[in-house]
């Protein structure tokens, strides 16, 4: 069996995806809730919309516009970072974890940020050049290994931060990384 698509695939994820907005969104989400509901709903989130544009050779980005996806994760990641100030409730490390729906949240927040994603067009290029299954086991060996130490990042910063201080961080992280998503869905601006 040839390795190189997967070795290839593994590398160029690695690369590309290496401090990407989802990479800050796994932090952000690790801070917020258990690390194995942050590493499984990312990973399923990969694997439906990477591994489905890995194996069928397509976009799912050809059923709506880019510039629509761009403008809703924004909108989704703003609503990510004003929920937590709406509570008013100051969260404890160990509230934190008993989240009401984490894995869907983990799940839809980085399958949102996927779709249009560089990564993804990698993933279709790479599939339509060599074996879809492989470049699909090397896009899921890469994203582990980014998100395994995006969700420990994560949990180290909640470890070592007041609660206070993490909350505003991610919020305003979220709110960020929403108005940049916004700008890039409605005026092309993109700085990822």
């Amino acid at each position: 069996m040839d390795l190189v698509p997967i070795f290839t695939t593994f590398m160029l994820i690695l690369v590309t995806e290496l401090g990407d907005k989802t990479q800050l969104a796994v932090v952000s989400l690790s801070c917020q809730y258990k690390m194995k509901h942050v590493f499984f709903g990312a990973m399923l989130a990969f694997l439906v919309v990477d591994g489905v544009s890995a194996l069928i050779g397509g976009s799912l980005v050809s059923l709506l516009p880019l510039n629509w996806i761009q403008t809703g994760s924004g909108v989704v990641f703003i609503i990510f970072g004003v929920l937590p100030f709406l509570n008013g409730k100051e969260k404890s490390v160990d509230q934190k974890k008993t989240s009401r729906f984490p894995l869907l949240a983990s799940f839809s927040l980085i399958a949102l940020m996927e779709l249009g994603d560089k990564s993804q067009i990698i993933i279709i290029t790479l599939a339509a050049e060599t074996s879809a299954v492989l470049v699909l086991v090397g896009l899921m060996l890469s994203f582990a290994l980014l998100t395994g130490v995006a969700v420990l990042v994560g949990a180290k910063l909640l470890s070592r931060l007041p609660t206070k201080w993490l909350k505003i961080g991610t919020s305003t992280l979220f709110i960020i990384l929403g108005a940049l998503s916004i700008l890039s869905g409605v005026f092309g601006v993109s700085l990822f």
